[in-house]
């Protein structure tokens, strides 16, 4: 059950750290401050809502491996080795499982590519294995007859979903707009004010609205269209692992999940258009039959469409920003799997500690001109 405080008492309440965003970065990293003893109020008015609630959750240090993202898949990495500590801490169902991904190519030239990025990524030391079409079908015998690739067993999942209402459930979270923050106090829509010696601004693409900032957070939403569906009982178990594929050149992937469904993803759209495009849904579908052909006589459950906050190199923007203000936002594709990692950092931030990946994904990167030198007080 969330707990919710109404904007007009928000006066007389005060927190170690006001949490700006319920999306799974805001709410790990609240629910991280709250377990070391801090005190901590998570402030939005829609929480796990957002690109959370659409996403697939895969926790993919190397199928999610791209050219020229090596500090990115290093924080990568670090993040997913934390998530079993993560997950047993939690306590509480979560989806998460381990059987890892196959990683497929529909034809030759997609085969070509993959071969190319996994000696690419080879260097992380991950156990990666090349599977013949045999091998491949007699670990999931509805592929496709031609199929080829690699069995990544470091590549994991979780329940997004599962994962953001644990963590409501433990927070206390106003249900309200931050508009603006200042030093010691957020600002709400009605012009109330909650009052917090620290600040965490992990709201995805709303921090670029967000007064009060020193910097403009360099964003872009990406729109991404993603379906569940259900699988019925004569087909089932449909997959025992994730299945990434590439298809005529486009990343397609699907997730199996406990409860007899398949999360079926994702198009990257950067265009205005927040509802779910026809065009890509018939897409990923064509993709996905092409892949798994049973994939047809799957039920459609659900179609729906989110945009996730990207930067211009596709990394995050974290870091502190002033003395009372840390950033924390443009996860893009990665926030579930970056999300124990963002949480430590966090913790790191507030209490005076140092943080390489603060350093690598510093915020204030992208302007122009340097942020003046922040002063020695820090929340303790």
């Amino acid at each position: 059950m969330v707990h919710t405080v109404s904007p007009r008492v928000l006066p007389g309440h005060s927190a170690d750290v006001a949490v700006i965003g319920a999306g799974v970065i805001g709410l790990s990293i609240a629910w991280e401050l709250q377990r070391a003893g801090h005190s901590v109020l998570v402030v939005d008015p829609e929480p796990a809502s957002g690109a959370s609630f659409a996403a697939a959750g895969m926790l993919a240090p190397v199928t999610e491996f791209h050219f020229q993202e090596e500090a990115l898949q290093r924080f990568m990495l670090e993040s997913s080795g934390l998530w079993p500590d993560f997950a047993a801490r939690i306590g509480q169902d979560l989806g998460y499982r381990s059987q890892g991904a196959l990683l497929l190519g529909a034809d030759h030239a997609d085969r070509a590519g993959i071969d190319d990025l996994m000696t690419a990524q080879s260097r992380t030391g991950l156990p990666v294995k090349p599977l013949n079409s045999k091998e491949i079908r007699a670990l999931e015998p509805f592929l496709a007859a031609n199929s080829g690739g690699y069995l990544v067993e470091a590549d994991h999942q979780v329940d997004p979903r599962k994962l953001c209402a644990v963590l409501l459930a433990e927070l206390s979270v106003i249900r309200a707009r931050a508009i603006s923050v200042e030093p010691g106090a957020v600002i709400l829509e009605d012009g109330s004010k909650l009052r917090a010696a620290q600040i965490v601004v992990a709201n995805g693409l709303a921090a670029s609205q967000l007064g009060g900032l020193p910097l403009q957070a360099k964003l872009r939403p990406v729109h991404g269209d993603i379906m569940r569906l259900t699988v019925p009982p004569q087909l089932r178990p449909f997959l025992s692992h994730t299945i990434r594929g590439v298809v005529r050149g486009k990343p397609v992937y699907l997730l199996p999940r406990q409860d007899g469904t398949v999360v079926l993803g994702a198009t990257q759209r950067e265009d205005e258009q927040n509802a779910p495009s026809a065009g890509a849904i018939y897409q990923l579908l064509r993709d996905a039959q092409t892949l798994i052909p049973a994939v047809s006589e799957l039920a459609l459950s659900e179609v729906l469409a989110r945009a996730r906050p990207a930067t211009p190199d596709n990394a995050p923007l974290l870091g502190r920003i002033a003395d009372h203000l840390v950033m924390a936002t443009g996860f893009f594709r990665h926030g579930v799997l970056l999300a124990p990692a963002a949480a430590r950092s966090c913790l790191r931030l507030l209490t005076g500690q140092p943080d390489p990946m603060a350093s690598a994904f510093a915020p204030e990167r992208f302007n122009r001109t340097p942020l003046a030198p922040l002063g020695a007080a820090r929340w303790k």
